[in-house]
């Protein structure tokens, strides 16, 4: 279960979840060369730490984003023109296949299979929805993401969630109709190697379409769970999308376009937890639902986002200028001569005055590193997340 607090909300900014790094990387638990001390420790320490909570900034919003595009485009019934699985007999379709009921034949229940490949062959991540009707404009969905690394054959992080939609309508696979709008609240944690490892909370509000353009606001937080040793710390974040529009274009991609403005924290390991608030039903967003407990502010954040999706899947990521605390300034690019399943398909650079302070690369599923320039040290991204 995740760790929260219902708390009346805060006029605190909510944001997106990216986490922070847990216990290090392969060359030791210290951030610190050997024969460096003082300034030249304190800059390794406070530099690992930006580029730590750069890479959750960023992360948050887009690991968001993700999982409500999928919530659009998980259904067959929902895509611009009716798909080839809309039986839901898990006929692969662009590297996807889809099966309804689930391949357990559980009652009320969908399975989404991604594939690295168009052929279905590689699986990247494997989606389980069991939904239940609360009303007749609501329903709760548990859902179970397993995600794999590529040629891996047993799940490497596990993504758990209840999300509930009220002011809704659905389709015959309980998905959301998302051109009648709802709105949403999730929450949720990642696990990793089987270890609880990124908790995170969110809401979205998207209103009904018009014509092909929709406005949306959202706002979450979350936090590293297992923190990371070495600092005897835990990174958290807590933002807020105001306001955005979610665009289908006439190719049946879908494209995201949002500020997303937040805070960063600190905190012992354990010292943090979920406010939760009153969940929001209208935009733009002037008080998030969820916001962080404890801990110390350690600066702000403004993150332009530009997201497009084809079939369920990350294919543009654009960030530009992004400022972040203690004056750093973030850019993030899609290298689309690489396949989305490489690590090198989105880039990101954290700097300061010109001087770079750390890059990461991830795939198009959130899965990659995040290497401190100051120390040479790399920390895993999974799912979006700094994972260690």
């Amino acid at each position: 279960m995740n760790a929260r607090t219902l708390f009346p909300a805060a006029a605190l900014l909510a944001a997106f979840t990216l986490t922070a790094c847990g216990g290090g990387g392969a060359s030791g638990s210290s951030l610190t060369p050997s024969g460096n001390t003082g300034d030249t420790a304190q800059s390794i320490q406070s530099q690992t730490e930006d580029s730590i909570d750069a890479a959750n900034d960023v992360g948050s919003p887009v690991n968001d984003i993700s999982s409500y595009d999928t919530d659009a485009t998980g259904s067959p019934l929902q895509s611009v023109a009716r798909r080839a699985d809309a039986t839901g007999d898990g006929t692969c379709n662009n590297g996807v296949e889809f099966f309804a009921p689930d391949k357990k034949g559980d009652a009320n229940s969908t399975e989404r299979i991604v594939f690295y490949d168009n052929g279905c062959t590689q699986i990247q991540s494997d989606a389980v929805r069991i939904y239940t009707s609360t009303g007749s404009s609501s329903e709760t969905v548990q859902r179970t993401v397993s995600r794999y690394k590529l040629n891996g054959s047993t799940p490497a992080a596990v993504r758990t969630e209840t999300v509930n939609y009220v002011n809704a309508s659905f389709d015959q696979y309980g998905y959301p109709v998302y051109k009648n709008g709802f709105d949403r609240t999730h929450a949720g944690e990642l696990d990793v190697n089987g270890v609880k490892t990124i908790d995170a909370d969110g809401e979205i509000v998207l209103l009904p379409s018009s014509g092909n353009s929709a406005t949306f606001c959202s706002d979450s937080a979350g936090f590293n769970a297992t923190g990371n040793a070495s600092l005897n710390e835990t990174f958290g974040w807590a933002g807020v999308m105001p306001s955005g529009t979610r665009t289908v274009n006439s190719d049946g991609s879908i494209s995201w376009n949002v500020e997303h403005e937040g805070n960063t924290y600190t905190a012992p390991i354990g010292g943090l937890s979920i406010a939760v608030g009153s969940q929001n039903t209208s935009c733009p967003i002037s008080t998030p639902m969820y916001t962080l407990a404890g801990g110390t502010l350690k600066g702000q954040y403004d993150i332009p986002i530009q997201a497009t999706f084809v079939h369920g899947v990350l294919s543009n990521l654009t960030i530009s200028n992004a400022t972040l605390k203690n004056g750093d300034t973030l850019n993030v690019q899609t290298n689309s001569n690489d396949s989305p399943g490489d690590e090198h398909f989105i880039s990101g650079t954290l700097a300061k005055n010109g001087t770079t302070i750390a890059n990461f690369n991830t795939n198009a599923f959130g899965d990659g590193t995040l290497v401190v320039a100051a120390s040479g040290k790399a920390y895993q991204i999974e799912d979006w997340h700094v994972v260690k």
